[in-house]
């Protein structure tokens, strides 16, 4: 099996908002990783994607998406840019509406590059590759962070020894449960959105204030979907900015424990106190 390539080193990086770490995990099945996850703390910015497409197409588009959204990001929302200036002495609420619009324009522009790769390789409207992608980012002077999803790649927020799911899995089971069905439900894993396949894309963006003391963590569906709820939250109720890489690992074996046979991508943040 091929070895994962994370675009960010597996070791800790220091956040405005606290220390964070990822890791990620090829799986005892598949013959390679399509995932990925990226930290980029001067962005202030954490994120996971979760590929597909087949023949390495996957590893290409959720590399892809993941470093087109940080470099738009770069340009439009980092220090020095007009973002910074332009809100430096916003409201709350001003900052946090411009930091959503941006990461809108900035999940098009990833959505776009991917779209016209599919093009390119004559891959009509709805095939090619393709993939999800969840995180956070952290803009220059705000007090929130800014949630970002497409497709069925989770954030979750750890406080008080309680573990919430943020964001909502775009996929036609999420559909079914909230239409009310219970019976025949489809599978957990077709998506309604990913970043490529599509000219458009629809990504749930909001912002969340966190507080000192609360762990993030950003996972493909290769955690969520194979461990029971109630273990990650227990791995995470003993979690600190000393104990991310084990937490990790601790997650990533508990996936294999659990039968999981996908690629498994867990990232955390520890907010400081």
């Amino acid at each position: 099996m091929s070895a994962a390539t994370p675009l960010s080193d597996s070791r800790p990086q220091r956040l405005a908002i606290g220390m964070a770490l990822g890791a990620t995990d090829t799986g005892p099945v598949r013959g390679s990783n399509e995932d990925n996850f990226l930290i980029d703390a001067e962005l202030g910015l954490a994120m996971v994607a979760d590929g597909m497409g087949g023949h390495q197409a996957g590893e290409v588009a959720s590399a892809g998406a993941l470093t087109t959204l940080r470099d738009y990001l770069r340009r439009h929302g980092g220090r020095g840019t007009a973002f910074e200036s332009a809100d430096a002495d916003a409201t709350w609420s001003d900052l946090s509406m411009h930091a959503v619009a941006l990461l809108h324009d900035a999940i098009d522009a990833a959505n776009q590059a991917l779209y016209m790769r599919n093009l390119a390789h004559n891959c009509i409207d709805g095939g090619g590759m393709g993939t999800t992608l969840c995180g956070y980012w952290h803009p220059p002077g705000a007090t929130a962070v800014v949630l970002f999803n497409v497709g069925d790649s989770r954030l979750y927020l750890q406080r008080g020894g309680r573990l919430a799911q943020l964001t909502r899995d775009q996929t036609l089971y999420q559909q079914a449960l909230e239409s009310g069905m219970f019976d025949n439900l489809p599978a957990r894993n077709l998506l309604l959105q990913a970043v490529g396949p599509s000219p458009r894309v629809t990504p749930e963006v909001r912002s969340q204030v966190v507080l000192p003391g609360d762990l993030l963590m950003l996972c493909s569906d290769g955690l969520h979907g194979a461990v029971p709820h109630g273990e990650i939250e227990q791995v995470l109720a003993g979690a600190s900015a000393a104990t991310l890489d084990a937490d990790c690992a601790r997650l990533i074996a508990l996936a294999t424990r659990y039968g999981g046979r996908d690629n498994v991508t867990v990232l955390l943040t520890c907010c400081a106190s």
